[in-house]
């Protein structure tokens, strides 16, 4: 197979990356994201707070 359709990232010193290490700095990332999404749900009483909606037992 070709290298051509699978780039590869530099980790900044002239090595391309592995794939192990690209997916835990997108699994870090994502949890950051997630992270911060529960923290502004929870802030602002999203869901899981108050009336039960469509569809939920309550």
């Amino acid at each position: 197979m070709s290298e051509e359709f699978a780039p590869q990232q530099s980790d900044g010193s002239g090595r391309p990356k592995g794939l192990l290490q690209q997916m835990e700095e997108l699994m870090a990332a994502l949890n950051a994201d997630l992270s911060a999404l529960d923290a502004d749900l929870q802030a602002t009483g999203g869901p899981g707070r108050g009336r039960p909606q469509e569809g939920e037992a309550g």
